[in-house]
Formats: structure tokens, sequence, C-alpha cells
């Protein structure tokens, strides 16, 4: 349990381009992963940590992850922030700043993490969290001389180092952190169209204060169709659930939710199901269903349907002779 009480940040506003056409009317943080959407499993590590003050910056489709917050997490105290134009991460964060004395962290929206936050908040120093990536011109990159962070730079053309900056940052003085911040929005730089958390901690850096970047393993996107999948395997072996339903074989892992209704299917490995889904008569694998989604004679496999889609297929008659073979292309469907 952490020794002095923090505030979490948690940045949410983005519209989460990638992951279109699903966030056309849902915040990204809001899609399923497992058994609860993106900015659950967040809200779960920082409450887990010992945290009980959160500050959110939220923007499109604002009002919808304040609606689930306010449902699933009454014993919280979260404040909200809005920022209404997309001018970076941070702009985002500067935004927070009069939610905020004394200890911060913040902790980005659009990843999962594997980490003991206590580490970073228990730490007599602030402290970055960092991994090694095969592509760091992505990232915010840091270098490092003598167990510290000697330079950052946001999505560097040449990086000199391949250690990425990965979404979880602690600070035990948050006026140092908000004075850099103040003095970049006033001065009206930015990178690559953005005012850039990355730039507020270099400057920071190259006035001397110490930032020690801690490496972890377990860093999942969530921002493309692809890794969100990926990131719903992950949970999935990680939380081994228990789902029942009628007339129907459960492959694990697999998350239904007690909500749903699942009929004469074939369901798993690697099936999410949400509250309120209804699927009969389908075989559903390495994929998510969104809450309140219909689905009937599919067969899906490396799909997400979004939240109250309709999916129908048809039941296709067959008079198959012996020693015949019938093939059918299995294609990704993105509904």
């Amino acid at each position: 349990m952490i020794k002095t009480e923090f505030t979490a940040v948690v940045p949410v506003a983005g519209t989460g381009t990638r992951l279109r056409p699903h966030t056309y009317t849902y915040p990204k943080v809001m899609l399923t992963v497992g058994d609860k959407p993106i900015i659950g499993h967040i809200l779960d590590d920082l409450e887990g940590a010992g945290i009980k003050k959160v500050c959110m910056v939220v923007g499109y489709l604002g009002e919808k992850i304040k609606e689930y917050v306010a449902k699933n997490y009454k014993h919280l105290d979260v404040a909200y922030v809005e920022q209404t134009e997309q001018k970076g991460l941070g702009h985002a964060i500067w935004l927070t700043r009069r939610c905020v004395t004394g200890p911060v962290v913040v902790m980005l929206g659009d990843t999962i993490l594997d980490a003991d936050l206590s580490k970073f908040m228990n730490s007599k120093e602030d402290c970055i969290a960092v991994k090694e990536v095969g592509d760091p011109r992505r990232f915010g990159v840091v270098e490092v001389k003598g167990g510290y962070i000697s330079a950052m730079v946001e999505k560097p053309e040449n990086p000199k180092t391949n250690l990425a900056i990965v979404g979880i940052y602690s600070f035990h003085n948050s006026s140092a952190l908000y004075n850099s911040l103040e003095k970049l929005v006033d001065s009206g730089i930015t990178t690559k169209g953005e005012i850039q958390f990355t730039d507020a901690l270099a400057a920071m850096v190259k006035c001397g204060h110490k930032i020690r970047p801690v490496p972890i393993d377990g860093w999942y996107d969530c921002g493309k169709p692809e890794t969100l999948l990926e990131t719903n395997r992950h949970i999935l072996d990680k939380k081994k659930f228990s789902p029942k339903a009628k007339n129907s074989l459960i492959i694990p892992p697999v998350y239904i939710s007690p909500t749903a209704k699942v009929e004469n299917s074939i369901v798993g490995p690697y099936a999410s199901i949400g509250d309120g889904a209804s699927i009969d008569s389908s075989i559903i694998s390495d994929s998510i269903v969104n809450e309140n989604a219909f689905i009937i004679n599919m067969n899906l496999s490396g799909s997400l349907v979004g939240p109250s889609a309709t999916v129908i297929g048809r039941k296709d008659q067959l008079n198959v002779g012996e020693n015949s073979e019938i093939r059918f292309d299995k294609t990704a469907c993105d509904i």
C-alpha cells in the first residue's frame, strides 16, 4: 500500500480514429476487453494501488465515460475536466492543474499495463515506465545515464535508444510538473502540431530534475483492432473465467457476461461477450462482442462487434455426398 496519498490523472479524451467505426459513437476506453471496458481495467489497477482520488480528462463522448464510472466506481472520488480541442497529451494533463495538489500519478487511457504501481509511488524518486520496443520512432523515447533519464524526445526520426515511454508517470511534487507544463503551454511550442507531455518532461530533465526509468514487461495496446484482440487474449488467459451458456460448447478461455444470453452456439477460445449481448446458433472465437450486440447464424473469428450491433447470417441447406469437401473462406469481420 502506498505511503502517501496520490491523485491519479487519467487522460481519456482521444477520439480513437484507428478503431473506427466503433468510436464514431463510443469512446475508445468504453470498448470491452476481457470482462469490462478498457477504463474499468485502468481504474481497477489504480484502486488496487490504494488510490482514492482520480481526475479524468474527457472530451469526445465523455458523458458515456462519466455514466459508466458513476455506476461502477462510486467509492472513488472522481473529478472531470474537459478537453474541448485535441491539442495533445501535454495540454490534456495541463488542464488538470486545479484538480491536483501533492503527489500525482499519470496513467494513460489507451493501454493496459501489468505493473506494480506501488513501485512507482513508494519510490523516493519520480519515475516513468519504459520498455524496449522494436520501432521506437512511434513513441516518446528516453536516454539513460547513471540510472536516471538524461534526455527524452517524442517520436524521433532517428532515435538514440529503443526505450519507449509506456504510460505510467509518478511525481512526488506535482508543482514542478505543472510549472513545466505551464511554461510549455505559454510558449506555444508544439511538436508535430501538438503540445507534447514529453517536451515538458524533457525540459524538467534539462533543468536537473531527476527522473528514474522503471522497466515494465506487461504493456498491452488498445489502439487498433488487432492489438485490442491481442490484449483481450492476454486478459482471458490471466483471469480464468468460468462462463456458462445454454445448449452450447464453451472452449476456454472465454468470458460471457452474466447478463448475456448465449444459446446453441460454440464460443471460444478467446471470446469476450459483453453485458446484454445475445448470441444464437453461432460460432464465436478470438473475438470481442460488445454490450447489447445481437448475433445469430454467424461464424466469427478475429472480429470486433460493436455495442448494440446486429449481425445476422443465414443457414444454408446442403446435400453432400461421400468423400466430398466443402470449404468456406474465413475472413475477419470488424462490425
